[in-house]
């Protein structure tokens, strides 16, 4: 252990020896410099200045006082002494002789890379791999483009409070991890100017051929290749003679690179010659393929590396290696002899298949592949995820969705069959299981696994089915033209309403006898185009970004359907899943129950987050007025009072949106006081759509996410009493003339409820893509058995009268 005792060390003179001392992070670095590995030169400011630093200065002791003065499950007490403990490390000076420290390595590095006061990132890295709250997202801060002495001492500082976000704290107090023994070392690392980026595996990772280097790139920095945002091109590169084999050049339609004068990263779009053009050459490849080797041959396994080339520097100098891990999936295949891909070559059926779990048929389909364990949707494991693997998870909520689109199947070990993962899986059209409990214990990453949603099993290795999974296109018949496909299912007086939140799905669904979208959830478009609170764009200038990349989700959907209606719900997040976007812990609460928490209308109306709503309303009138889709109406969710429906509906109108002949306003009947209340409601609105799976939950009490209860019948849609509060609901709707529809869950899974929401008269019934299909033709027979039913009433009462 080189650095032993050090307050500030080389990158080169710490080892996989040193995590103690100076975290994973900078121990993975110093292990690639000892390699021969050419990396961005810097120094990392070890656990011992940390310590020396708290000590010192007495704030361990002040810090413990602030804690200890709390009740943690007080979300503004935890917030505040929170705020304290940071502003008290920021405000404490560091002792003399480590600031003057960091400030010598600082200019050393400058020396070293001949760029007077360069740009550096100071990260913080963990020195314990093992501690719980290290795999937490944004837990830890990283600051990028840093530059000047000065800037680096406050911001290795800033690393230190970060030890102290609300979240931190009390995770640490649930988990009675004591605060003083939780260390913090931070890397302070030049910034590679990134003309290029991306990542490469020492094994194909579709096809496990360990004989090629795999290089995916793009313009820019890697960022927009780990996250997703473009297609990259593909590089392969021959291990034996060093020869690119075989390249794909995309289409990259933007990069994210470093602006100085705003003096932060920016994404931008790339005009079509360079966003076609070969974002590396095949000499820049072939170099990166022999640092891959190196690297491969130190660790003795298979590697997941991300590289950047330094636009500043020239060729070979500036092919740097930023990262590298081991690759997960073929490094177990292999250690296991290959089990694994034997399994996946040889499928059983399913009577002589290994259940692993059961669990909950929450999305039908059958699917079969490599299972990886994720608990953290930003960790590094997460990043690992690939197209066609089978995610296995505790629970997902909104930060989940940009994984659960590449996935094959998905596995939780909580949740109900109106859960999130429920859901979205159902929408995006693949097999999940929820609720198993043990999935994430049992299940191991890199086993073969085959997922049955229809039935709640889970076996090992590949299960074949006596018949493939169809998608929902596969429902209508290919000889039939698709412009008629529509016109062959039965008619209904009941408009049969489709969900929707991917609005790149709607391309799949196109040909579905669907009469509108009955519930478009904007919370996809958030997370997946936008990725930042609406607060936070807000602070920085940015709330164009918003209002452009929403509109944009909802044209899409609105065009394709064009004249049909889409009915856009404002969005639901609840406060716990706001703060998992860029930003958002800054402006969300901790709340013990999100779930009856701050979300929906009261949070629109509430002051802090007026501005950020009408974001929301700006994007509906660009698309209904700029962009002329009048078919785009809106829905108001977790409405609680009517007094909060008036304020609400005036800041629509202050924005400019007001309720009119071709533009609808209508509420999610899903609190049991829309029920009671629903006369008042229907004087205010033009509809209601009833979301079953929370009226449920709160008519009777019941966490709908708790299997538990399921198992014993607790949540069930069919108990009288939320049949009552639906009926309360279309009475009064229908006795004001005001529409009513249905958007939860009920109608997909019960026959019975569809024919009882029939009876009462509702107006539209809007169900998940695949049970399009079946409830038409389930709504058209009841609606037939109806009018038979009356037909005979009426030959009853003729043949009474003597005519």
């Amino acid at each position: 252990m080189a650095a032993k005792g050090k307050l500030v060390a080389w990158l080169e003179e710490v080892s996989k020896e040193d995590v103690p001392l100076v975290g994973g992070k900078a121990a993975n670095l110093g292990e690639l410099l000892r390699a021969g590995i050419r990396v961005p030169p810097g120094y990392v400011v070890t656990a011992e200045a940390y310590r020396k630093f708290m000590e010192e200065t007495g704030l361990f002791n002040k810090i413990l006082d602030i804690i200890k003065s709390i009740d943690i499950n007080n979300t503004a007490q935890l917030e505040e002494a929170s705020r304290k403990i940071k502003q008290l490390i920021l405000d404490t000076p560091m002792p003399k002789d480590l600031e003057e420290l960091i400030r010598q390595y600082y200019r050393e590095l400058a020396k070293r890379v001949g760029v007077e006061n360069p740009l550096v990132a100071v990260r913080s890295s963990a020195t314990a791999e093992d501690l719980p709250e290290a795999s937490f997202a944004g837990q830890q801060d990283t600051y990028l483009n840093v530059r000047g002495e000065d800037e680096v001492v406050k911001k290795v500082k800033a690393c230190w409070a970060s030890l102290f976000n609300a979240r931190a704290i009390f995770y640490r107090e649930q988990m009675k991890i004591p605060h003083e023994k939780t260390y913090m070392a931070v890397v302070v690392q030049k910034m590679v100017m990134s003309r290029s980026a991306g990542v490469m595996f020492t094994v194909h990772p579709v096809t496990g051929d360990d004989n090629v280097v795999v290089i995916e790139s793009a313009w820019g920095l890697g960022e927009a290749v780990v996250g997703g945002k473009v297609t990259p091109d593909e590089f392969i590169v021959d291990k034996k003679t060093l020869k690119v084999v075989d390249k794909k050049i995309a289409e990259k339609k933007i990069a994210i690179i470093y602006d100085p004068e705003k003096g932060k990263n920016i994404e931008i779009e790339l005009p079509p010659e360079k966003a076609k053009a070969p974002s590396l050459s095949d000499e820049e490849a072939v170099e990166l393929a022999k640092q891959a080797i190196k690297i491969e041959k130190h660790y003795g396994m298979y590697m997941d590396i991300e590289w950047a080339i330094d636009q500043e520097m020239k060729f070979p100098d500036n092919v740097f290696i930023v990262q590298a891990r081991p690759e997960t999936i073929w490094n177990v295949k292999k250690k296991k002899g290959g089990e694994e891909a034997k399994e996946a070559e040889e499928a059983v059926p399913p009577e002589k298949a290994e259940v692993i779990v059961r669990g909950l048929p929450a999305s039908p389909g059958i699917a079969s592949g490599v299972a990886r364990v994720i608990l953290d949707p930003h960790s590094e494991e997460a990043k690992q995820f690939r197209e066609g693997d089978i995610l296995v998870t505790k629970m997902t909520d909104p930060d989940w969705v940009p994984i659960m689109k590449k996935a094959a199947a998905i596995v939780t070990d909580e949740g109900g069959m109106t859960s999130h993962a429920a859901i979205v899986s159902r929408e995006l059209g693949i097999p999940a299981v929820v609720g198993t409990r043990e999935a994430t214990k049992k299940i191991k990453t890199g086993m073969v696994v085959t997922v049955d949603g229809s039935r709640g099993v889970v076996y090992k290795g590949k299960v074949s089915a006596e018949k493939k999974p169809e998608k929902v296109e596969a429902a209508v018949a290919p000889a039939i033209p698709k412009e008629i496909l529509r016109e062959i299912y039965p008619v209904t007086a009941t408009k049969i309403y489709m969900n929707l939140g991917e609005p790149d799905a709607i391309d799949k669904y196109l040909d579905l006898p669907f009469d509108g979208i009955g519930l478009m959830r904007i919370e996809f478009i958030i997370t997946d185009w936008i990725g930042y609170h609406p607060l936070y764009l807000l602070e920085q200038g940015k709330g164009d970004f918003f209002v452009d990349k929403l509109a944009e989700g909802i044209a899409k959907v609105a065009s394709a359907i064009y004249p049909r209606p889409v009915v856009v719900r404002f969005s639901d997040f609840k406060s716990n899943e706001y703060r998992g976007l860029k930003g958002g812990e800054k402006y969300e609460p901790i709340e013990r129950n999100p779930m009856i928490g701050w979300r929906g209308v009261s949070r629109y109306i509430h002051p802090k987050y007026r501005e950020a709503f009408k974001l929301e309303v700006k994007a509906i009138l660009k698309v209904r007025e700029e962009m002329g889709l009048k078919n785009v109406w809106v829905m108001l969710p977790f409405v609680r009072t009517t007094w909060e429906v008036k304020e609400v509906l005036k800041i629509m109108e202050e924005v400019g949106l007001r309720r009119g002949k071709d533009f609808k306003v209508w509420i999610m009947a899903e609190v049991p006081s829309v029920a009671i209340l629903a006369e008042e409601f229907a004087k205010l609105v033009d509809g209601f759509s009833i979301g079953s799976n929370d009226l449920t939950q709160l008519v009777l009490g019941v966490d709908r996410d708790s299997q538990l209860l399921a198992e014993m019948g607790y949540f069930d849609e069919r108990d009288p009493a939320v049949l009552k509060a639906i009926a309360m609901i279309i009475k009064a709707a229908k006795k004001h003339g005001r529409t009513v529809s249905i958007c939860g869950q009920a109608p997909s899974v019960y026959p019975e409820i569809v024919e009882y929401l029939v009876r009462l008269g509702i107006d539209s019934i809007s169900v998940n893509p695949d049970a399009v299909i079946p409830t038409r033709r389930l709504v058209a027979s009841i609606e037939r058995k109806l009018m038979l039913e009356r037909l005979a009433k009426l030959e009853e009462k003729l043949s009474k009268l003597d005519i």
